[in-house]
């Protein structure tokens, strides 16, 4: 919740670059046009995913590595990657959470939808359950294999002190989540744009992503928009648990 409280003005900036591909200044500007009452609109989303999503990630893949691992053994690195895979996946099913977040940040549907509850209701009742999880396959191809990464590359750091041991937490838990955070940014991306669609077919994610790459120039710098400023977001989003 500290993650998302912090976070979520400059998760605002990121969603306008990765959503139209437009620089940093023009995506400030655009926030500023909208007004501080704006600013943190959507934030009800984030924080029922973010916090359900990371119980899930550290608790239900470390209970699944001791199930799938023999008793009384330290389980391997087959086995804590499949239980974080699969952590990954079941994170997958708060994905109506986000797909709502994006909907609330699109200032082209703050007339349509008043709340996070107004979104859900909306979206049910005109286009059926299914709208609510437009977006999962880039969800499943980022949750998986990141956690999967994240949790088998992370390593503890011993330090003397308790303050000290917050700090090596933090610095090791934000170094590793930004460098995965810019390694999936495509996925991000691509999953912006097909939340950001209301009805409608269902196109695949390389479609989209083809889409977005021919509109922005044929350009790979102009797809990773907004990578620089995610890497430092992702260094307290993923410090901050960490280390906690």
């Amino acid at each position: 919740m500290v993650n998302i409280m912090i976070t979520f003005p400059i998760q605002k900036v990121l969603f306008w670059q990765q959503l139209f591909g437009v620089s940093m200044t023009e995506a400030v500007r655009q926030l500023q046009r909208d007004g501080m009452r704006t600013l943190y609109r959507g934030l009800l989303p984030p924080l029922l995913q973010k916090t359900s999503s990371m119980a899930i990630m550290f608790g239900f893949s470390n209970d699944v590595s001791r199930l799938l691992s023999r008793p009384g053994s330290t389980p391997g690195l087959v086995t804590s990657s499949m239980a974080a895979v699969l952590a990954g996946t079941v994170e997958a099913s708060l994905t109506p959470f986000e797909r709502v977040q994006t909907l609330l940040q699109d200032q082209r549907h703050h007339v349509r939808y008043n709340n996070t509850f107004h979104a859900f209701r909306t979206l049910v009742r005109e286009n059926g359950m299914r709208e609510l999880y437009r977006g999962t396959v880039p969800v499943l191809l980022r949750n998986g294999p990141s956690n999967a990464l994240f949790l088998g590359l992370l390593r503890p750091i011993k330090a003397e002190t308790h303050a000290g041991q917050l700090v090596t937490d933090f610095i090791s838990g934000g170094l590793l989540g930004a460098t995965l955070g810019s390694l999936y940014y495509p996925l991000n991306v691509v999953k912006a744009r097909k939340q950001s669609q209301v009805g409608g077919a269902f196109q695949s994610s390389w479609q989209v992503l083809r889409t977005i790459y021919s509109e922005r120039g044929g350009k790979l710098s102009h797809l990773y928009r907004g990578v620089h400023l995610n890497y430092h977001r992702s260094l307290l989003s993923w410090g901050l648990p960490t280390s906690f």
